[in-house]
């Protein structure tokens, strides 16, 4: 009986979640959770607990210091701001780290040119402990979010059954679309059941999620890197076609300007997640980022890959070796254009020192889109 009213729900949120017109590209941004985690120590640690103060410092750097005209328009928090639920049920910031509120921080981020996207949980808490959204709560935080003007909601998964889940996500979906503002769904749904089919219905997926998390978190190292590739190119069948305007696969956040990478793997995430056509949502302290790891970041050729109209995401054409596996990737783009990225990872998990991926124009390199990898990561794309 549990089992036909989840199917029943899951069909009804079917006909009552229609397209909310958002996201239309891959989105770019600035999440909180792989650089600051659950630091919640603001008498020992001010500058780098998650507070009002720390939000507010990171959008003056996405608007002062080139980000945000580069497309890095969202703020998104992550967990550990909530402060609990107020007589009425509804959800609360931490009075001490957030002084002035939600609405306080959206309003600033908007007044720059950004837009606030925060965090819950689709459970009974969120995956640090704090209140999650239970089934009877999804319409009444929808209803404050929007209140709130916030921009993306991203929904974790920890703490909840996969009935739980599977009512809740669509019912999440019809709630933020009922609010009538514009909010971005992030889901973390399928991250919960697999990622894969039969568990993991994506066509569903597509109809209600702008953006979702298939498979592990990231950690600040390249073999997570490599693990979270690997996964994506071995199932690249089933997750490229539901991939496109509006809906995409998330392999997780940008470590660059972290601890975890190189230089050249640095450079080289930036390049996969490019063309993947992944959400680009840097996760570092963008008050200390370097000279260098700024470059990667705001290289504007792979950012315009990235951003390609079309939305298609590359997929793996040529595995070869076992040991030192030489991959090549093909990235179809608009206008005809076509960008290939080849890597190679050895036993050592070093990459190949090119790195390469690169573009060719289907009429002309003379349109600015021939060259190599280092062209591109130099700025300046050889013609």
């Amino acid at each position: 009986m549990l089992l036909k009213t989840v199917l029943l729900l899951a069909l009804v949120a079917r006909v009552l979640v229609l397209e909310n017109g958002l996201l239309r590209k891959p989105p770019m941004g600035w999440l909180a959770w792989e650089r600051f985690r659950c630091n919640t120590d603001c008498d020992e640690d001010p500058k780098n607990c998650i507070s009002e103060r720390l939000f507010m410092e990171m959008a003056d750097h996405l608007a002062q210091d080139g980000w945000r005209d580069l497309g890095y328009t969202y703020l998104n928090m992550d967990d550990c701001w909530i402060g609990g639920r107020d007589a009425k049920g509804r959800l609360i910031p931490d009075p001490k780290r957030f002084p002035n509120g939600i609405a306080f921080l959206a309003d600033y981020a908007h007044s720059l040119g950004l837009k606030l996207g925060i965090y819950e949980d689709m459970g009974n808490f969120t995956c640090m402990g704090y209140p999650g959204i239970t089934l009877d709560k999804v319409t009444q935080d929808a209803q404050t979010f929007a209140e709130w003007k916030v921009d993306m909601l991203k929904l974790d998964g920890c703490f909840s059954t996969p009935e739980e889940r599977a009512m809740g996500y669509p019912k999440m979906a019809a709630a933020l679309n009922a609010t009538g503002r514009p909010i971005a769904f992030s889901c973390s749904w399928p991250a919960y059941e697999g990622g894969l089919p039969p568990k993991v219905n994506y066509s569903l997926l597509a109809e209600i999620c702008n953006v979702w998390r298939n498979y592990d978190d990231i950690q600040d190292s390249w073999s997570s890197v490599l693990s979270i590739l690997d996964w994506f190119v071995d199932h690249q069948d089933i997750l490229q076609p539901v991939a496109g305007p509006g809906h995409w696969n998330d392999p997780d956040m940008l470590l660059i300007g972290n601890f975890g990478l190189s230089f050249e793997q640095a450079r080289a995430q930036m390049a996969l997640w490019t063309v993947l056509a992944a959400p680009l949502f840097m996760s570092t302290d963008l008050r200390t980022i370097s000279a260098q790891n700024m470059d990667i970041l705001q290289n504007p050729l792979m950012i315009k890959i990235n951003q390609d109209p079309l939305g298609i995401q590359g997929r793996r054409i040529l595995k070869h070796g076992a040991w030192h596996r030489l991959s090549v990737g093909e990235h179809l783009l608009s206008q005809g254009r076509i960008s290939w990225g080849c890597w190679r990872a050895g036993v050592s998990s070093k990459l190949l020192h090119d790195m390469e991926p690169w573009v060719r124009g289907a009429q002309s390199s003379k349109e600015g889109q021939g060259g190599d990898f280092r062209a591109c990561l130099s700025r300046e794309p050889s013609r």
